[in-house]
Parts: structure tokens; sequence; C-alpha cells
């Protein structure tokens, strides 16, 4: 495939943006080359400035759940774009996004929308700490949560795939609050969480870990956490911004049947726009000012056009048998790939849940950070390449989630199965 005018546009860009791109991963350093740009997309599809056509398995990190320029989505956002974008005032269509996260998600009560997920995160930690009056964080290994300072600290996603150990820039003060412990790890988790030391405010968990790869809960860990959590008093945080109305229309707490005390959004509830959220218990939200001392604010939280692309996003989402229709299609493409691996004696691992999963080339169970790492790192960017040279788009880490779309057609799914045989065939051989 010509990329010439790809090629130019990251040397351009990396003469004024840091290392040529706005977020690290999109830089493809683990995967051995050098970055799309990209031009348009439509459906399951991505174009490329060169006019290359992809079909696209990385749906923006996961907002394109019904595939991209969706027609109901874009006639809101061009509706709404005629009349401003942007008030710093309130508008109608915050309350009717609100009105809809609180009907649809099971734990939250009321909820406050902020610019991404990593606002979102950092929020919810802040106001689990001025709810309970205590400092520790818990988190666990490879579970990213955003970039804020508490969070760099065994974090999953773009941290893991640079080879970055933390961050320089944050300061030991910061971090010796927040205690990162193994997931799925039952006993090390109780140990934690009984240790009457640690004046543990929180525990922030992704219910579905998928910034080391797609690693599912194993069963009881959630139902023990929630249990630990409510004896002693601490707040629990879910991490939804990937799986909130993406494994089921109430996210995955709905889909596990787990209630938190917090949980945070984003990507899909923005219908591909910028945004964030969180929520939760009326007794803990009625601390955030104005209404009470915990303070958090943002100039352009509650964006008009946000609000009103999440707000399609949510009327397609909300027509029955969709969750049903794309969990069924997802998990038959999983299966099929699955059987990809054992045809051609490939060691590769795949883990799924709903619409998410990850081909992890070893041929150990993965279910933690440490068996993640355990990955053939070298085979996923060979696996990338080959698969990008036969135009599907794949995410440029080995620890990142594939994710499926309501656009991806028979056709799309049978190409995939295809490709992945032949680009599984060819690394064996090799």
């Amino acid at each position: 495939m010509n990329r010439s005018r790809s090629d130019k546009l990251f040397l351009e860009a990396r003469k004024v943006i840091p290392g040529g791109v706005n977020s690290p991963v999109r830089a493809c350093k683990s995967v051995g080359c050098d970055p799309l740009f990209i031009n348009r997309a439509n459906g399951a599809s991505v174009y490329d400035v060169d006019d290359n056509r992809y079909t696209d398995y990385v749906c923006s990190w996961g907002p394109m759940i019904m595939g991209h320029a969706h027609p109901n989505i874009i006639t809101a956002i061009k509706g709404v774009a005629d009349q401003g974008t942007s008030f710093g005032a309130p508008t109608r269509a915050e309350v009717q996004l609100a009105e809809k996260v609180v009907q649809a998600v099971p734990s939250i009560e009321k909820v406050r929308f902020v610019n991404s997920g990593t606002e979102a995160t950092m929020s919810a930690i802040r106001l689990a700490r001025g709810f309970t009056g205590r400092d520790t964080v818990v988190k666990f290994d490879g579970c990213y949560h955003g970039h804020a300072d508490s969070f760099l600290v065994k974090a999953g996603s773009g941290v893991v795939t640079l080879g970055i150990p933390g961050s320089p820039g944050v300061p030991d003060d910061i971090v010796k609050n927040t205690v990162s412990i193994p997931y799925n790890n039952f006993e090390i988790l109780e140990k934690t969480l009984n240790d009457p030391k640690l004046d543990i405010a929180c525990v922030i968990i992704e219910p579905v870990a998928g910034n080391m790869g797609c690693i599912p809960p194993q069963e009881g860990f959630l139902e023990t956490l929630r249990e630990l959590t409510t004896e002693k008093g601490i707040v629990l945080i879910f991490d939804e911004v990937i799986t909130g109305f993406r494994l089921a229309y109430g996210g995955a707490q709905e889909y596990l049947n787990i209630m938190p005390d917090l949980t945070c959004l984003g990507k899909i509830i923005g219908g591909g726009l910028p945004v964030g959220a969180y929520g939760g218990k009326t007794e803990i939200m009625d601390q955030i000012a104005p209404d009470g001392p915990v303070y958090q604010a943002g100039t352009l939280s509650g964006n008009p056009l946000a609000m009103a692309a999440g707000i399609a996003a949510l009327e397609i989402l909300e027509v029955p048998g969709f969750y049903d229709e794309l969990n069924t299609k997802s998990a038959e493409c999983l299966n099929r790939l699955k059987k990809c691996a054992e045809e051609t004696g490939i060691a590769a691992t795949f883990n799924g849940i709903g619409s998410l999963m990850t081909c992890f080339f070893t041929d150990q169970e993965v279910v933690d950070f440490d068996s993640a790492m355990k990955a053939d790192t070298d085979r996923y960017a060979t696996h990338y390449q080959n698969m990008l040279a036969k135009g599907i788009y794949l995410a440029p880490s080995q620890f990142e989630v594939a994710f499926m779309s309501s656009a991806h057609s028979p056709e799309d799914l049978e190409y995939l199965e295809k490709m992945t045989e032949w680009s599984f065939k060819k690394i064996v051989e090799k």
C-alpha cells in the first residue's frame, strides 16, 4: 500500500508535536512502523490520507460501538453546531443526557459530566477521599485509569506499551498514597483491604480489565471486592470508561451484576466526541461543589456538541436487541479466531467478553498483569503489520483491546478470520 502522504505528515508532525502524536500509543513504536494519518471513516471502515481503506477494529479505542459517522449522531451534532458550540452555562441537553445515564446505569443516582476519562477518575478519587476523610487509593496492576499522578503506578495501556516504569514528574509524596495490587488475586486483595494501617479511602478497578489487553474478572473476584469494601466503609469505584454502555446498556455492572459506589464513564457516552462522567450514590455525589465541599470544575464540561452526540448514541443503544446481536456476533468471531490459532499451531491465547477481545501471543492463560507481560510483543508487531498490509486496522499494541461494532458485517468477519489464519501461518513458518 502507498503510504507516502502519511509518512510525510508524520515527519511534519514530529517538528511541532512531541513524538508526532497527541497520545503516545498512536506513534506505533511497539509495532515497528510509523502511524497512519486517518482522513475519514464510515461504518466499519477508516481511510487514510493516501485513500487506503481499512476495516477498523480500534473503533477510536471503543466509542464507535455503532460504527463511524452514524447518521443519527452526525445529524444531532450538526443541529447543535448551528446554534453554537459552547456556552459555559447549563443547557437542556445536559439534563437529558444525565437522565439517560441515571436510568441506564444501575448504581448511578446522580452524575457529573467532565471532558475525559482521566478527569472522571481523578475527580472520583478526590470525591472518595473527601467523603471518607481517608487518603489511600488502592488500584490494580495493569489497570489504567488515565494519566493523573495518582494512577501512574504499575499502570497499563501506553505506559506498558512504551516500557515506561511509572512516569518521571510524579512526586513520591503523591504516589505514596497509592497502593497497586495484582488483579484477580483473592489472597492479596483480602490482605490489603484488611490492613488497618493503610487508611483506605477507595478502591478503583476496571471491572473488566482493558488496558493490559482484555482480562475478565475471575469468578467471585468482584463479589469479594464488593463485600470487603462494604464491610470496611471503603468507596468502590468502577472505571467503566471502556465497559460503560459497551458490554450492556447498563455497563459491566449490569452485565456482571455487581454494584459499585461510584462509576466513571467516557467514550461511548459522547458518541465519539470528548467527554467523561462520574456518578453514583446521592449521599456521595452531594459532597461535590456547589452542594458540598469537594471542588471540581470544568469550562467545557457538558459541552452541547458532546451532549447532543451522547443523547443520539444512547438512543441507538437502548433499542431492544442491540447488545444481544452485537455480543453474539462478537462471541462467534472470537471462536473463529481461536480456531485459527488451534489449526495453525501458533502460541496464542484469546480473551474476550461481550464485544471486547485480545489475542495474546502466549500459550499460557492470561489472568493478570504478570501473565499478560509474558506475551510475545515481537510476534504481535509482526501480526499487526501483516494485518495492516491486508487492510485490517488493529490496535498498535499487544496490550490493547480489539473492539467490535454493529457496523461490522459478516463479510468483514469472514475476511478477518481468513487474514488472521494467513498471518498466523506466516508467523509460525518464520
